[in-house]
C-alpha cells in the first residue's frame, strides 16, 4: 500500500496561484489543489478592454493550468493554521500539508466617500468590469464618464473609454504617480490627443458620487452618467480574520522566502503577500515569479532542504492607451522609474506582447513545470511597507 499524496493547497487563481500549482506539478507525487472563486483565469490586466467589450478578458484553466492539477470552484472563509484546515465556502472543509497563499487583491468603492458603495463601479475584478460593461451599453455615446483614480488603470481605463467615443474625465490629485516626468508626459499628451478632460491636484479628489455627478474636494460638481471607481487596490481580509500576522493593508507578513512570519507551512505569492513588510507593486510583473518562487520555498521543505531568500527584479511599467498607442516606463530593479520610456505605437505593440506573453509564460510551465526562470531581484532590507499607488 502507497502512502497517500501530501496535499499541497493553492488559493487563489491569479498570475501568482497558477504559477505556483505550476511549478508544484514539477513533483508527481504532490496532490495539488487550486481554490478559486471562478472556473477561468482572468487576465486582470485586460479588464478595461472588458468593459468597452474589445476582449473577454478570460482564459480557460486547460491552457494555462497543469493537467495534474485540481481545480476547485469555491472561496476559502477561513485558514486554520494549527489545524492545517481551510473552511470553504460553500461549507465544506479542505486539509492541506502545505498552503501557497495567493488570494490577490480587489478593488471597492470607499464606503467613505458618501455614494462611492451604490453609484460607482470599480474594475479591478472580472464581475465588476461585466457590471460596467453592461452599463455603459445603457449610456449614450456623448455622456460624460469620470474615471475617479489615475493610477495605471485609471489611465488605462480612461483612454480605452475615450477612443471608444466616450466623453472622459479624469480626476486624481496626481496623473500617473508611479511614472517619471517623461513617462507622465508621454501619458498626458496621449489622453490629450484621445480629448480626455484631466483633473488632477488636492481640489480633484471625489468628496461624493451621485447617480449622475461627482462632487470634488474644491465643490466642483461634475455630470456622469457612469462614474469608473480606479482609486486604489486592497486585499482581502482572509489572512487578517485568519489570525495571521498582516501588514496595515491585510496582506500576509512574509520573510525574503515567502514564508509566513507564523507558520512555516504556510508560504505568501502575489498581491496579498508582504514579503519583509515591503511588498512590491500589485502587478503580474511581480506576481508571476513570486508564485514560482513561494513553490520553490514549499519544495525545498518539503525535500528537507532550506529554502533560499529570493527577490524580485522590477523592470517596467506597461500602459496601454487604446488599442494605438501605450506606455511602456522603464524602472531600476528597486520599481523606481528612470527617465526614459517607449511611447506611441511602439507602446502599444510592446503592452500587447506582454499581455500575451504573460499568457505564454503560464502555459508554458503548465507544459514543463519548472521551466520558468525567474531573473534575480536587489537585495531588499526590512522596513515600512511603500503605499499602494493603484496600479494593477
Amino acid at each position: 500500500m502507497t502512502d497517500p499524496q501530501p496535499p499541497v493547497v493553492v488559493i487563489g487563481g491569479g498570475y501568482a496561484g497558477v504559477m505556483a500549482a505550476n511549478r508544484l506539478a514539477s513533483r508527481d507525487d504532490l496532490a495539488v489543489t487550486l481554490v478559486n472563486p471562478r472556473p477561468q483565469f482572468v487576465e486582470r490586466i485586460r479588464l478595461h478592454q472588458l468593459a468597452v467589450g474589445n476582449h473577454d478578458a478570460v482564459v480557460p484553466y486547460d491552457r494555462v493550468l497543469n493537467g495534474g492539477v485540481r481545480v476547485l470552484v469555491d472561496s476559502v472563509a477561513r485558514i486554520d493554521a494549527a489545524a492545517r484546515t481551510l473552511t470553504l465556502a460553500s461549507g465544506g472543509a479542505l486539509g492541506y500539508d502545505h498552503l501557497v497563499y495567493a488570494a490577490g487583491s480587489t478593488g471597492a468603492a470607499p464606503a467613505a466617500v458618501p455614494g462611492a458603495a451604490e453609484f460607482a463601479y470599480p474594475i479591478s475584478e472580472w464581475e465588476q468590469a461585466d457590471a460596467l460593461r453592461h452599463r455603459l451599453a445603457d449610456v449614450a455615446l456623448p455622456a460624460p464618464i469620470v474615471v475617479v483614480g489615475a493610477g495605471l488603470t485609471g489611465i488605462e481605463t480612461a483612454a480605452e473609454l475615450a477612443e471608444a467615443g466616450r466623453s472622459v474625465t479624469l480626476v486624481s490629485t496626481q496623473i500617473g504617480p508611479s511614472l517619471s516626468r517623461p513617462g507622465r508626459r508621454s501619458v498626458t499628451t496621449r489622453l490629450n490627443k484621445l480629448g480626455v478632460t484631466m483633473l488632477e491636484g488636492e481640489g480633484a479628489s471625489v468628496t461624493a458620487v451621485g447617480p449622475d455627478h461627482v462632487v470634488l474636494a474644491d465643490g466642483r460638481r461634475l455630470r456622469s452618467a457612469a462614474t469608473v471607481w480606479s482609486a486604489g487596490f486592497g486585499v482581502p481580509a482572509l489572512a487578517t480574520i485568519s489570525g495571521l500576522t498582516t501588514d496595515g493593508m491585510g496582506r500576509l507578513v512574509t520573510d525574503e522566502t515567502y514564508t509566513s512570519v507564523d507558520d512555516d507551512r504556510i508560504v505568501g505569492a502575489g498581491d496579498a503577500a508582504a514579503p519583509s513588510r515591503q511588498p512590491y507593486r500589485m502587478s503580474c510583473q511581480a506576481s508571476l515569479p513570486m508564485g514560482v518562487l513561494a513553490a520553490d520555498t514549499v519544495l525545498a521543505r518539503l525535500a528537507g532542504e532550506q529554502p533560499a531568500p529570493r527577490s524580485v527584479p522590477m523592470t517596467a511599467q506597461c500602459i496601454s492607451l487604446g488599442r494605438d498607442a501605450g506606455t511602456l516606463q522603464l524602472q531600476r530593479k528597486n520599481d523606481t522609474p528612470v527617465p526614459v520610456y517607449i511611447g506611441g505605437r511602439a507602446g502599444a505593440f510592446i503592452k500587447e506582447q506582454v499581455c500575451r506573453w504573460t499568457v505564454k509564460w503560464m502555459a508554458g510551465e503548465a507544459a514543463e513545470p519548472g521551466s520558468y526562470r525567474s531573473l534575480k531581484g536587489p537585495e531588499r532590507i526590512a522596513g515600512p511597507a511603500p503605499e499602494a499607488v493603484g496600479s494593477r
